[in-house]
């Protein structure tokens, strides 16, 4: 649950970048400490503190590790839209750009490079747009392989633009996931899918939830999580 003093006021902000960044409060029953991290685009500071936590003691908490904060600022990659002769992240791998303007539009790969034709300028939008079909295509099958694993029916799948979350699962059982997953190694990708997927039984972290999702991941979920925190944010670069 996102907290702050009162609902009808804007959350508390620090200065990062010479930019006030808001302070968002999440309270959980299982947390014991206040922990502190920095969005994956850098738009909010994420403070966790227990239930029992004061507001003010957790602003106080971001506010005082300024100098940490600007620093994880200044590691998120500029946005650089891909350009011809350029690369694309996709499934983990840099893949070479081919852009001539005779070939098809729609992006393809081929012989290990991505080749596109049409006008050059709306090149970074024809390849974003490929790669949430990529996206939709490969996470569909991720979650119809773990809806099976699991004894479930596959439920709705939506594509996420979100800038805050990898993924989500509603109270109606939709499942929306973050398009930019798509670049991420295919073991990191489908370690959201299954933690989604869990959700699905279990709409909490408790020790069922964990144990169902070490059942269903078939890889190594600590060095999944480990990559998601070190290089998640480099997944929006490419197109901010």
């Amino acid at each position: 649950m996102i907290d702050w003093l009162r609902r009808d006021r804007e959350p508390p902000t620090v200065i990062l970048g010479g930019a006030p960044v808001p302070i968002m409060l999440r309270r959980h029953a299982r947390t014991r400490r206040m922990t502190l991290r920095l969005a994956p685009d850098g738009s909010e500071v994420r403070v966790t503190l227990p239930q029992w936590g004061r507001t003010a003691d957790a602003v106080d908490f971001a506010l005082a590790r300024r100098d940490w904060l600007e620093t994880q600022l200044a590691r998120i990659p500029a946005a650089a839209p891909p350009t011809p002769g350029g690369t694309v992240r996709y499934c983990g791998e840099s893949l070479p750009i081919v852009w001539t303007a005779t070939a098809p539009r729609s992006p393809r790969i081929v012989d290990g490079a991505v080749q596109a034709g049409g006008p050059e300028d709306g090149l970074p939008g024809r390849l974003r747009r490929w790669l949430e079909r990529e996206a939709l295509a490969l996470m569909s099958a991720d979650l119809a392989f773990y809806c099976e694993r699991a004894g479930l029916q596959v439920p709705p799948v939506r594509l996420s633009r979100a800038q805050r979350r990898w993924g989500s699962c509603a109270g109606d059982g939709t499942i929306r996931l973050n398009w930019r997953l798509v670049q991420a190694p295919p073991a990191v990708r489908r370690s959201v899918v299954a933690h989604e997927v869990a959700h699905l039984v279990h709409f909490d972290h408790s020790p069922a939830f964990h144990a169902l999702l070490a059942h269903l991941f078939e890889g190594d979920l600590p060095a999944a999580n480990r990559w998601l925190k070190t290089e998640g944010r480099s997944l929006y670069a490419p197109f901010g």
